[in-house]
């Protein structure tokens, strides 16, 4: 078996202190040492294959230097780029992620957080499903440094980052009416989240700000179960119903797709009958013959400012930090209101 090079074994190659190898390769005091020395410990370290025992860092530092991620579905573009930006930013201050999809159940949330716990994490990032208040007030008792993104309490004062969903589907809706639409239709999922509420909020305050009379038929609220034949169900009512719509808002983008793969097989002109833009960006908007208009959520911020606030919070009782970024409407093919106008005349 080969046997584990030590920090001493570095130091003897180098010519240099065992504490001073520490002191560099834990990033701690390089400032202090010539780079010309900190670099050849580095390059020494690496020949020897030198791998840190982080038992030993832990219980010197008392951390893991481990961060738990547990967001809603992996598999979702919106989740897995947040993700990739959450593991960038923590590895750029030497720390891990450990991560798990919850799939929008609190019991597999709170599995995953009790199991990322016990893993001994230094602190937790996390998209709370719906019904999970209680493990978010659990953390707080326990004293748990976390940061909840994209979705949170509003009576729980915790740190968060997320969009101002509410001024995003205000400002979504503005841009319908200023194309021309006036009948214009939301799908959205049944649930309590508040990111989803503030959205269905912001629609429905955009239409009384423009003195459109709200039809509650326009307003589709769906079971996550089943979502295909939901949301072709639910275009057809928007769509063959006595106040037919003219243009549609989707909440997220898993109801994006599933509704543009139905109304392309229904051979309705986007953006000349139907008008569409949904939350959130995905490849498959690009694939689609009218390019879709989309609120671009700025995920980069999101996800590096939720890493800074946790990292800052690590071992400290700092006040909470809440931030609501404003979203980006991105304006493309499917809100023309050119070609919209062509098929009025």
């Amino acid at each position: 078996m080969m046997k584990k090079v030590s920090l001493k074994d570095i130091a003897n190659k180098v010519g240099v202190s065992t504490a001073l190898v520490s002191y560099v390769l834990n990033n701690q005091k390089e400032g202090r040492i010539r780079k010309e020395v900190a670099q050849r410990i580095k390059e020494t370290a690496k020949q020897l294959n030198y791998r840190t025992n982080l038992a030993a860092r832990s219980l010197k530092t008392n951390r893991t230097f481990t961060i738990g991620l547990v967001v809603a579905d992996i598999s979702n573009s919106y989740f897995s780029t947040l993700a990739r930006i959450i593991e960038d930013a923590a590895d750029q201050n030497n720390y891990t992620v450990i991560f798990g999809s919850s799939d929008e159940n609190s019991k597999k949330s709170g599995k995953l957080i009790e199991t990322l716990l016990n893993r001994q994490v230094d602190g937790l990032i996390i998209s709370p499903p719906e019904n999970s208040e209680c493990q978010v007030e659990s953390l707080i008792q326990e004293d748990i440094p976390f940061v909840l993104i994209d979705r949170y309490f509003p009576a729980i004062k915790t740190n968060y980052v997320a969009i101002d969903n509410y001024k995003a589907a205000y400002e979504a809706v503005e841009h319908f009416i200023e194309t021309g639409r006036k009948k214009i239709g939301m799908i959205t999922y049944e649930s309590s989240i508040f990111t989803l509420t503030e959205r269905t909020r912001g629609y429905q305050a955009a239409l009384k700000e423009q003195a459109i009379s709200f039809n509650k038929n326009w307003l589709k609220g769906l079971s996550a179960d089943n979502r295909g034949k939901s949301v072709e169900k639910a275009i057809d009512d928007l769509l063959k119903g006595p106040q037919v719509i003219d243009a549609l808002l989707f909440s997220t983008n898993t109801l994006a797709v599933a509704g543009l793969r139905y109304i392309n097989s229904l051979n309705i002109k986007v953006p000349g009958e139907l008008a569409i833009i949904s939350f959130d960006q995905t490849e498959a908007f690009d694939l689609f013959y009218a390019p879709l208009t989309y609120i671009k959520q700025p995920l980069h911020e999101i996800g590096q400012m939720a890493t800074k606030i946790l990292l800052e919070n690590i071992g400290k009782h700092n006040e909470p930090v809440q931030l609501n970024i404003r979203a980006e409407l991105v304006i493309r093919e499917s809100t023309e209101a050119q070609k919209y106008k062509r098929i009025l005349d």
